[in-house]
Protein backbone atom coordinates (compact mmCIF):
# COMPACT_ATOMS: atom_id res chain seq x y z
CA UNK A 1 0.00 0.00 0.00
CA UNK A 2 1.09 3.57 -0.58
CA UNK A 3 0.21 4.62 2.92
CA UNK A 4 0.35 2.43 5.98
CA UNK A 5 -3.04 1.91 7.64
CA UNK A 6 -2.15 4.14 10.58
CA UNK A 7 -0.91 6.94 8.37
CA UNK A 8 -4.22 8.01 6.87
CA UNK A 9 -7.64 9.09 8.06
CA UNK A 10 -10.67 9.52 5.81
CA UNK A 11 -13.30 11.98 6.97
CA UNK A 12 -16.63 12.57 5.25
CA UNK A 13 -19.11 15.35 5.81
CA UNK A 14 -22.07 13.46 4.36
CA UNK A 15 -21.48 9.75 4.92
CA UNK A 16 -22.41 8.11 8.19
CA UNK A 17 -20.01 6.21 10.41
CA UNK A 18 -21.71 2.89 9.69
CA UNK A 19 -21.13 3.42 5.94
CA UNK A 20 -17.49 2.42 6.47
CA UNK A 21 -18.22 -1.14 7.54
CA UNK A 22 -17.68 -3.76 4.85
CA UNK A 23 -16.06 -1.06 2.72
CA UNK A 24 -13.25 -2.66 0.69
CA UNK A 25 -11.40 0.58 -0.02
CA UNK A 26 -9.97 1.38 3.41
CA UNK A 27 -9.98 0.08 7.01
CA UNK A 28 -13.19 1.08 8.77
CA UNK A 29 -11.25 2.23 11.84
CA UNK A 30 -9.62 4.94 9.71
CA UNK A 31 -12.97 6.40 8.67
CA UNK A 32 -14.98 9.15 10.37
CA UNK A 33 -18.45 9.91 9.03
CA UNK A 34 -20.38 12.98 10.15
CA UNK A 35 -23.79 12.34 8.53
CA UNK A 36 -24.43 15.90 7.26
CA UNK A 37 -23.38 17.48 10.56
CA UNK A 38 -21.52 20.30 8.81
CA UNK A 39 -20.65 22.34 11.89
CA UNK A 40 -19.37 19.28 13.72
CA UNK A 41 -17.40 18.25 10.66
CA UNK A 42 -15.73 21.65 10.29
CA UNK A 43 -14.81 21.88 13.97
CA UNK A 44 -13.41 18.36 14.10
CA UNK A 45 -11.47 18.74 10.86
CA UNK A 46 -9.80 21.96 11.97
CA UNK A 47 -8.94 20.43 15.35
CA UNK A 48 -7.47 17.30 13.76
CA UNK A 49 -6.02 19.04 10.73
CA UNK A 50 -3.58 21.25 12.62
CA UNK A 51 -1.92 18.06 13.88
CA UNK A 52 -1.42 16.62 10.40
CA UNK A 53 1.43 17.03 7.98
CA UNK A 54 -0.76 16.97 4.89
CA UNK A 55 -4.43 17.55 4.17
CA UNK A 56 -6.03 16.35 0.94
CA UNK A 57 -9.23 18.22 0.15
CA UNK A 58 -11.32 16.16 -2.25
CA UNK A 59 -13.46 19.07 -3.48
CA UNK A 60 -13.12 22.81 -3.87
CA UNK A 61 -16.07 23.36 -1.52
CA UNK A 62 -13.80 22.20 1.30
CA UNK A 63 -11.35 25.06 0.79
CA UNK A 64 -12.66 26.92 3.85
CA UNK A 65 -11.65 24.04 6.12
CA UNK A 66 -8.21 23.95 4.56
CA UNK A 67 -7.87 27.70 4.96
CA UNK A 68 -8.83 27.55 8.65
CA UNK A 69 -6.30 24.77 9.25
CA UNK A 70 -3.62 26.72 7.41
CA UNK A 71 -4.32 29.83 9.48
CA UNK A 72 -3.60 27.89 12.68
CA UNK A 73 -0.87 25.64 11.30
CA UNK A 74 1.04 27.29 8.43
CA UNK A 75 3.36 24.26 8.14
CA UNK A 76 0.50 21.90 7.23
CA UNK A 77 0.54 21.11 3.53
CA UNK A 78 -2.73 21.56 1.62
CA UNK A 79 -3.53 19.56 -1.51
CA UNK A 80 -6.75 20.14 -3.47
CA UNK A 81 -8.21 17.61 -5.88
CA UNK A 82 -9.66 19.28 -9.01
CA UNK A 83 -12.23 17.16 -10.82
CA UNK A 84 -13.44 19.38 -13.60
CA UNK A 85 -16.22 21.87 -14.16
CA UNK A 86 -16.36 22.96 -10.50
CA UNK A 87 -12.99 24.69 -10.90
CA UNK A 88 -12.95 25.68 -14.58
CA UNK A 89 -14.70 29.02 -14.19
CA UNK A 90 -14.19 32.23 -12.17
CA UNK A 91 -14.40 31.77 -8.41
CA UNK A 92 -15.57 34.16 -5.74
CA UNK A 93 -12.87 36.46 -4.41
CA UNK A 94 -12.78 34.51 -1.15
CA UNK A 95 -12.41 31.12 -2.82
CA UNK A 96 -9.76 32.45 -5.17
CA UNK A 97 -7.74 33.70 -2.21
CA UNK A 98 -8.08 30.39 -0.37
CA UNK A 99 -7.10 28.46 -3.48
CA UNK A 100 -3.68 30.07 -3.49
CA UNK A 101 -3.02 28.75 0.03
CA UNK A 102 -2.83 25.24 -1.44
CA UNK A 103 0.69 23.98 -2.02
CA UNK A 104 -0.53 21.58 -4.68
CA UNK A 105 -3.55 20.98 -6.89
CA UNK A 106 -4.10 17.49 -8.31
CA UNK A 107 -6.12 17.72 -11.52
CA UNK A 108 -7.79 14.64 -12.98
CA UNK A 109 -6.77 15.57 -16.54
CA UNK A 110 -4.38 17.74 -18.52
CA UNK A 111 -7.34 19.79 -19.68
CA UNK A 112 -8.45 20.54 -16.12
CA UNK A 113 -4.89 21.49 -15.20
CA UNK A 114 -4.72 23.90 -18.13
CA UNK A 115 -8.03 25.49 -17.11
CA UNK A 116 -6.89 25.89 -13.48
CA UNK A 117 -3.59 27.48 -14.51
CA UNK A 118 -5.21 29.83 -17.04
CA UNK A 119 -8.36 30.77 -15.12
CA UNK A 120 -6.93 31.18 -11.62
CA UNK A 121 -3.33 32.11 -12.41
CA UNK A 122 -2.00 29.14 -10.50
CA UNK A 123 1.68 28.49 -11.30
CA UNK A 124 1.92 25.41 -13.51
CA UNK A 125 4.43 23.75 -11.16
CA UNK A 126 1.81 23.76 -8.39
CA UNK A 127 -0.65 21.75 -10.45
CA UNK A 128 -0.08 18.04 -11.15
CA UNK A 129 -2.15 15.59 -13.17
CA UNK A 130 -3.52 12.51 -11.41
CA UNK A 131 -5.86 10.69 -13.76
CA UNK A 132 -8.65 8.58 -12.30
CA UNK A 133 -8.24 4.82 -12.37
CA UNK A 134 -10.27 1.69 -12.90
CA UNK A 135 -12.04 0.69 -9.70
CA UNK A 136 -9.99 -2.25 -8.33
CA UNK A 137 -13.17 -3.92 -7.08
CA UNK A 138 -15.26 -3.90 -10.25
CA UNK A 139 -16.03 -7.44 -11.45
CA UNK A 140 -13.64 -8.90 -13.97
CA UNK A 141 -15.09 -8.87 -17.48
CA UNK A 142 -16.77 -12.19 -18.15
CA UNK A 143 -16.95 -13.80 -21.57
CA UNK A 144 -20.59 -14.48 -22.30
CA UNK A 145 -23.28 -13.81 -24.83
CA UNK A 146 -25.56 -10.83 -24.47
CA UNK A 147 -28.06 -11.13 -21.65
CA UNK A 148 -31.22 -12.20 -23.50
CA UNK A 149 -33.50 -11.19 -20.64
CA UNK A 150 -32.07 -7.68 -20.61
CA UNK A 151 -32.29 -7.41 -24.40
CA UNK A 152 -35.93 -8.44 -24.26
CA UNK A 153 -36.59 -5.96 -21.43
CA UNK A 154 -35.51 -3.10 -23.68
CA UNK A 155 -37.07 -4.44 -26.87
CA UNK A 156 -33.68 -5.24 -28.44
CA UNK A 157 -32.69 -8.36 -30.38
CA UNK A 158 -29.40 -10.24 -30.54
CA UNK A 159 -28.82 -8.96 -34.06
CA UNK A 160 -29.21 -5.29 -33.09
CA UNK A 161 -26.15 -3.06 -32.76
CA UNK A 162 -26.46 -1.14 -29.51
CA UNK A 163 -24.86 2.20 -28.71
CA UNK A 164 -24.65 3.13 -25.05
CA UNK A 165 -24.28 6.30 -23.00
CA UNK A 166 -24.28 6.31 -19.20
CA UNK A 167 -24.69 9.67 -17.51
CA UNK A 168 -26.98 11.84 -15.44
CA UNK A 169 -29.37 13.59 -17.80
CA UNK A 170 -30.04 17.11 -16.58
CA UNK A 171 -31.75 19.99 -18.33
CA UNK A 172 -29.34 22.34 -16.53
CA UNK A 173 -26.22 20.48 -17.67
CA UNK A 174 -26.88 19.54 -21.27
CA UNK A 175 -23.34 18.92 -22.44
CA UNK A 176 -22.94 15.13 -22.58
CA UNK A 177 -23.71 14.93 -26.30
CA UNK A 178 -26.51 12.34 -26.33
CA UNK A 179 -28.64 14.77 -28.37
CA UNK A 180 -25.92 14.82 -31.05
CA UNK A 181 -25.76 11.03 -30.99
CA UNK A 182 -29.51 10.88 -31.63
CA UNK A 183 -29.05 13.19 -34.63
CA UNK A 184 -26.18 11.02 -35.87
CA UNK A 185 -28.36 7.92 -35.53
CA UNK A 186 -31.00 9.53 -37.73
CA UNK A 187 -28.46 9.87 -40.55
CA UNK A 188 -27.30 6.26 -40.12
CA UNK A 189 -30.69 4.62 -39.64
CA UNK A 190 -31.55 4.08 -43.35
CA UNK A 191 -28.27 2.20 -43.87
CA UNK A 192 -28.23 0.46 -40.47
CA UNK A 193 -31.86 -0.24 -39.44
CA UNK A 194 -30.72 -2.46 -36.55
CA UNK A 195 -28.95 0.41 -34.80
CA UNK A 196 -30.27 1.05 -31.28
CA UNK A 197 -29.31 3.53 -28.56
CA UNK A 198 -29.40 2.92 -24.80
CA UNK A 199 -29.20 6.20 -22.84
CA UNK A 200 -28.83 5.08 -19.23
CA UNK A 201 -28.89 7.28 -16.16
CA UNK A 202 -31.27 9.26 -13.98
CA UNK A 203 -33.06 12.18 -15.61
CA UNK A 204 -35.31 15.10 -14.73
CA UNK A 205 -38.73 15.54 -16.32
CA UNK A 206 -37.70 18.49 -18.46
CA UNK A 207 -34.75 16.61 -19.97
CA UNK A 208 -36.85 13.50 -20.56
CA UNK A 209 -39.34 15.64 -22.48
CA UNK A 210 -36.49 17.21 -24.49
CA UNK A 211 -35.06 13.82 -25.49
CA UNK A 212 -38.50 12.39 -26.25
CA UNK A 213 -39.04 15.38 -28.55
CA UNK A 214 -35.81 14.62 -30.41
CA UNK A 215 -36.73 10.95 -30.73
CA UNK A 216 -40.11 11.89 -32.19
CA UNK A 217 -38.57 14.51 -34.48
CA UNK A 218 -36.19 11.99 -36.04
CA UNK A 219 -38.62 9.07 -36.04
CA UNK A 220 -36.54 6.93 -33.68
CA UNK A 221 -39.28 5.82 -31.30
CA UNK A 222 -38.31 2.15 -31.61
CA UNK A 223 -34.56 2.77 -31.62
CA UNK A 224 -33.83 4.82 -28.47
CA UNK A 225 -34.42 3.57 -24.92
CA UNK A 226 -34.02 5.49 -21.64
CA UNK A 227 -34.16 3.04 -18.72
CA UNK A 228 -33.28 5.61 -16.06
CA UNK A 229 -30.95 4.92 -13.14
CA UNK A 230 -29.03 1.63 -13.24
CA UNK A 231 -27.78 -0.07 -10.09
CA UNK A 232 -24.01 -0.62 -9.81
CA UNK A 233 -24.36 -4.40 -9.86
CA UNK A 234 -26.30 -4.22 -13.14
CA UNK A 235 -23.70 -2.20 -15.05
CA UNK A 236 -21.69 -5.16 -16.32
CA UNK A 237 -24.74 -6.66 -18.05
CA UNK A 238 -25.59 -3.29 -19.62
CA UNK A 239 -22.05 -2.88 -20.93
CA UNK A 240 -22.30 -6.50 -22.02
CA UNK A 241 -25.32 -6.02 -24.29
CA UNK A 242 -23.78 -2.90 -25.85
CA UNK A 243 -21.53 -2.81 -28.91
CA UNK A 244 -19.93 0.58 -28.40
CA UNK A 245 -19.89 3.43 -25.90
CA UNK A 246 -20.63 6.88 -27.32
CA UNK A 247 -20.58 10.10 -25.28
CA UNK A 248 -19.21 13.14 -27.15
CA UNK A 249 -19.17 15.39 -24.11
CA UNK A 250 -18.07 19.02 -24.13
CA UNK A 251 -17.38 19.49 -20.40
CA UNK A 252 -15.91 16.26 -19.08
CA UNK A 253 -13.32 16.61 -16.31
CA UNK A 254 -11.95 13.16 -17.14
CA UNK A 255 -14.68 10.59 -17.69
CA UNK A 256 -14.33 7.49 -15.51
CA UNK A 257 -17.16 5.89 -17.46
CA UNK A 258 -14.96 5.83 -20.57
CA UNK A 259 -12.31 3.67 -18.92
CA UNK A 260 -15.04 1.49 -17.39
CA UNK A 261 -16.55 0.91 -20.82
CA UNK A 262 -13.13 0.11 -22.27
CA UNK A 263 -12.46 -2.22 -19.33
CA UNK A 264 -15.46 -4.22 -20.54
CA UNK A 265 -14.10 -4.23 -24.08
CA UNK A 266 -16.30 -1.61 -25.73
CA UNK A 267 -15.00 0.66 -28.49
CA UNK A 268 -15.37 4.22 -27.22
CA UNK A 269 -16.20 7.52 -28.93
CA UNK A 270 -15.67 10.73 -26.94
CA UNK A 271 -15.35 14.48 -27.40
CA UNK A 272 -11.98 16.03 -28.23
CA UNK A 273 -12.24 19.37 -26.42
CA UNK A 274 -12.25 18.40 -22.74
CA UNK A 275 -10.78 15.90 -20.28
CA UNK A 276 -12.15 12.97 -22.29
CA UNK A 277 -8.95 13.10 -24.34
CA UNK A 278 -6.98 11.97 -21.27
CA UNK A 279 -9.27 8.97 -20.74
CA UNK A 280 -8.76 7.92 -24.36
CA UNK A 281 -5.01 8.62 -24.29
CA UNK A 282 -5.37 11.34 -26.91
CA UNK A 283 -7.07 8.87 -29.26
CA UNK A 284 -4.88 5.81 -28.72
CA UNK A 285 -7.66 3.94 -26.90
CA UNK A 286 -10.67 5.21 -28.85
CA UNK A 287 -12.00 7.77 -31.27
CA UNK A 288 -12.05 11.47 -30.41
CA UNK A 289 -14.53 13.64 -32.30
CA UNK A 290 -15.70 17.23 -32.44
CA UNK A 291 -18.69 17.01 -30.05
CA UNK A 292 -20.62 19.61 -32.06
CA UNK A 293 -20.13 17.90 -35.43
CA UNK A 294 -22.93 15.39 -36.07
CA UNK A 295 -21.29 14.16 -39.29
CA UNK A 296 -18.03 13.43 -37.44
CA UNK A 297 -19.90 11.56 -34.71
CA UNK A 298 -21.83 9.53 -37.30
CA UNK A 299 -18.59 8.71 -39.14
CA UNK A 300 -16.97 7.46 -35.91
CA UNK A 301 -19.99 5.25 -35.19
CA UNK A 302 -19.90 3.86 -38.70
CA UNK A 303 -16.18 3.13 -38.34
CA UNK A 304 -17.03 0.76 -35.49
CA UNK A 305 -20.00 -0.71 -37.36
CA UNK A 306 -17.71 -1.63 -40.24
CA UNK A 307 -14.89 -3.09 -38.13
CA UNK A 308 -15.45 -3.29 -34.38
CA UNK A 309 -12.19 -5.15 -33.70
CA UNK A 310 -10.14 -2.36 -35.25
CA UNK A 311 -11.53 0.09 -32.68
CA UNK A 312 -11.66 -2.16 -29.62
CA UNK A 313 -9.44 -0.81 -26.82
CA UNK A 314 -6.08 -2.45 -26.17
CA UNK A 315 -6.42 -3.91 -22.67
CA UNK A 316 -2.71 -3.84 -21.84
CA UNK A 317 -2.49 -0.19 -22.81
CA UNK A 318 -5.60 0.59 -20.76
CA UNK A 319 -4.28 -1.04 -17.58
CA UNK A 320 -0.78 0.37 -18.11
CA UNK A 321 -2.22 3.88 -17.78
CA UNK A 322 -5.38 3.49 -15.69
CA UNK A 323 -4.87 0.36 -13.61
CA UNK A 324 -5.12 0.64 -9.83
CA UNK A 325 -1.51 -0.37 -9.23
CA UNK A 326 -0.35 2.34 -11.62
CA UNK A 327 -2.57 4.87 -9.83
CA UNK A 328 -1.03 3.95 -6.47
CA UNK A 329 2.46 4.44 -7.85
CA UNK A 330 1.54 7.85 -9.24
CA UNK A 331 -0.06 8.87 -5.97
CA UNK A 332 2.97 7.75 -3.99
CA UNK A 333 5.18 9.79 -6.24
CA UNK A 334 3.05 12.89 -5.65
CA UNK A 335 2.88 12.53 -1.90
CA UNK A 336 6.63 11.90 -1.48
CA UNK A 337 6.25 10.81 2.12
CA UNK A 338 4.56 8.39 4.49
CA UNK A 339 3.31 11.09 6.86
CA UNK A 340 -0.22 11.32 8.12
CA UNK A 341 -2.68 12.32 5.45
CA UNK A 342 -6.09 13.68 6.30
CA UNK A 343 -8.54 13.20 3.47
CA UNK A 344 -11.67 15.31 3.74
CA UNK A 345 -14.28 13.77 1.47
CA UNK A 346 -17.13 15.97 0.18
Amino acid sequence: AILHDNDIEICSMYDRQRDAFNNPYFPSENFHGFGINKIGFIRKMVHKGVKCDTIILSHINLLLIGFLIKARSPKTKLILMAHGIEIWYPLSRRKRKMLHFCEKIWAVSKYTKERVVAEHRVPAHKCDVLNNCIDPFVPLPSIHKKNKKLLHQYGFTETDTILMSLTRLSSRERYKGYDKVIEAMATLQPKYPGLKYLIAGSYDTREKDFIDGLILQYGLQNQVVMPGYIEEEELEDHFGISDMYVMPSRKEGFGIVFIEAMYYGLPVIAGNIDGSADALLQGKLGQLVNPDDVFEIATAIENVLKNRMAFSPERDLLTAHFGYEVYKQKLEGLIHSDHIVEMADF
